[in-house]
Parts: structure tokens; sequence; C-alpha cells
């Protein structure tokens, strides 16, 4: 939660806007963790139109927030392929596009939550008057110079959430209310989580999501497979829960999960295929416990309100705390050299946690789930 202590300048009235923009284009996490932000500006502002500029892999997330009218697509992919290919022209034909689209649209606001250069050169380039963001050291890459209305917030570590609460909070002004995340901010259609329920079993939510995999730049941040298999064993035979692997669209993550299905015994198997994002939301939603890494998953399934078992190493623990509207537990062994941004091959920190720690976790938070558990998703 957000309160107005942590930011130290915010506004004496908000900026009058009828067209917003907001800006986060990546990754799915951070995406993730901005809803409860982008819910606060929608409240500061019911009647404007707001946009959201997102890159492709998490523009359905970002389509399925029920404060967004608009989605626009940054096409990173394709102008990452021009750059390689050396194909300049394309390039700035497809830049020149872009800023042509953004523009057009008129906006009065932009609020850009990412913070870097990139983001700052789109807040200019869209031609809004107003362009709201961090202050150093939340702005990186001098993207602050490319603002005109800076938000300083107190001193890191502070949450993702709590950081980018701060940016409504400079918007609202000292009479603005708290802060406060809530789960649900992916809106899920009704007929997408009963096919969801169907899948994994029927009847109430009573099975525990594992995902062992994290992203191909964050091999450090993986627990090792054998270990899921173990929590998923122990917890079929304490609990009677099944388990379920889920996995992103790489081989690797693939084997990686079928590996936890090959060492549990019979205790877990791979979850039900999903089409996009919004079904992943969908079934983390039917299930009553998410285990795995720090990772977009995780806050996937802690933004729709399912409890999280967090396995934090390398990453900050404060800055990437879960959605505090939703049950959650971290485990993590303090380390000498963690947290760290560039991670390690020994990943010393994610094998210190033992399989013990993560049931004793798990089961805490299974405990405080049983009412939850019993009442369909």
């Amino acid at each position: 939660m957000a309160t107005s202590t942590d930011c130290l300048n915010p506004l004496s009235d908000a900026p009058r806007a009828d067209r917003i923009l907001v800006i986060r284009l990546g990754a799915l996490g951070d995406v993730v963790r901005t809803l409860p932000a982008v819910a606060g500006l929608r409240r500061l502002y019911p009647m404007a139109q707001i946009s959201w500029l997102v890159e492709p892999a998490s523009a359905g997330v970002v389509a399925a927030c029920r404060e967004i009218d608009d989605v626009i697509v940054l096409p990173r992919p394709a102008l990452e392929a021009e750059l390689r290919g050396l194909r300049i022209a394309r390039l700035v034909r497809r830049l020149a596009s872009v800023v042509l689209d953004l523009r057009s649209r008129r906006f009065d606001l932009v609020v850009d939550w990412h913070g870097i250069l990139k983001s700052g050169l789109l807040a200019r380039s869209s031609g809004a008057s107003v362009r709201v963001g961090y202050a150093a050291p939340y702005a990186r890459e001098l993207s602050s110079l490319l603002l005109n209305r800076r938000a300083r917030l107190c001193a890191p570590p502070l949450s993702r959430f709590r950081r980018n609460a701060g940016l409504v909070t400079f918007l609202a002004g000292p009479a603005g209310e708290e802060m406060k995340p809530e789960a649900g901010a992916i809106a899920l259609d009704p007929a997408t989580r009963h096919n969801m329920v169907d899948a994994l079993g029927g009847g109430r939510r009573q099975a525990v999501v594992m995902h062992p995999g994290t992203s191909a730049g964050t091999p450090f941040k993986r627990w090792p497979a054998q270990r899921y298999s173990e929590v998923a064993r122990r917890l079929a035979r304490e609990t009677g829960r099944p388990c379920v692997v889920t996995a992103g669209p790489r081989r690797e993550e693939r084997a990686l999960a079928l590996a936890v299905v090959a060492g549990a015994g019979g205790a877990a198997r791979l979850a039900p295929a999903t089409e996009d994002l919004v079904e992943l939301a969908a079934l983390y939603a039917a299930c009553a416990l998410f285990i795995g890494s720090d990772s977009g998953p995780l806050h996937v399934a802690s933004a729709v309100g399912t409890p999280v078992v967090q396995l934090i190493g390398p990453t900050h623990p404060v800055e990437n705390e879960p959605n505090p509207a939703t049950p959650w537990r971290r485990v993590r062994v303090d380390m000498p050299c963690s947290p760290c941004r560039r991670g390690c091959a020994e990943v010393d920190c994610m094998n210190a946690i033992s399989s013990e720690q993560v049931i004793e976790a798990a089961l805490d938070l299974l405990g405080d789930a049983l009412p939850l558990a019993r009442s369909a998703p």
C-alpha cells in the first residue's frame, strides 16, 4: 500500500485530462503489478479515455484490465528485426508510424510507469502537454528529463506496488485516498473460469499449481525441479490435494515441467493447456495455491487472488513482493551476495531453499485458504 508519505511532492491539484496514455511496456510481472495503480488512476479520472501502450507479450493481460479503454501495442519484435537487419529506412518508417498514431489520439496526460529512456521518448513523442513519471532514483537512463511532472518518492527499497501507487498519489495530491492494491484487476470471463475448473477436475478450488520456469534471461531464479517434485509428493500425502505444473511456451520450460511431473511419482501432472495469458490467469484463479519463483506467472496468480508461495533468491525481496491484497508467504535464505541484479551460475541463494521450508509455507497458506477452497471460484 502506498500512502501520502511515499510521495514527497504531491501536486496541489490533479491535472485535467480527458485522454490519458499509460506507458508500461513489459515484462509480464511488471505489467501485472501496474494494474492496481491503473485502477487508482481510473478512480481519479472516472470519465477519461485511458489507453495503455504495451509490448506484444503482455498485451493480453492489459486487454483484460477492466480499467482500460484501449490497448496500443508497440511492435517491438518488428522494430528489433529491422534494426538487426540494418534496414534503417524501414525502421524509421515503423517508428514514424508509431509516433503518428500516438499523436493522432491527442492525449492530454501521459503517465510513464516504466521509467526508462525508451518510455520517456515515447511519452515525449505522444505530444501530451502533461507528462508524469518518476524522479531519480526510480527513473533510469535520464528518462526524467523527458517529463515535465516528476514524482519524488521516499528512498528505496519500495515494493513495485507502492512505487506504482506513488504516481497516483502524486497526481491526486494530499487529499487523494490511500492506494490499496486489490486482487481481481484482470477481468476473467465466467465461461473461461468454468472451463478451467472442469479441466482441473471440477468442484471446489483444491489444486496446487507449480510453475518451475522463469524467463530465458533469468535462469538464476529457478529452484531445482526435484525439490518441486518432493513438495508435490508431500502435499499429496498430507493434504490429498492434486498438484498441476504449468510451463511457458519455450521447450526448456516444458522440459522443466515434465521433470517435475516425472519426479513426483504420480503426485503431479501437467496443467491443462492454456491458449493465452487470460486463460492462464483463469487456471490460476481456479487453484487453491501457487508455488513458484519470482516471475510473471507468480504475479498473475497473485493478481487474481490465488495465495502464493514465492521462492526468492537473487531478486530484491521488498521490491518484488506479491500483491498485498492476496495472502502470500516468502521463502528466502539470507546470503551475503543477495540480492543482486544479474544472478550467477551457482545460484546458491536458490539452492539453499529447502523443500521443508516450502512445504511449511504451503501448508500454512492452505490452512488460511480452506474457507475459500470450499466455495466455487
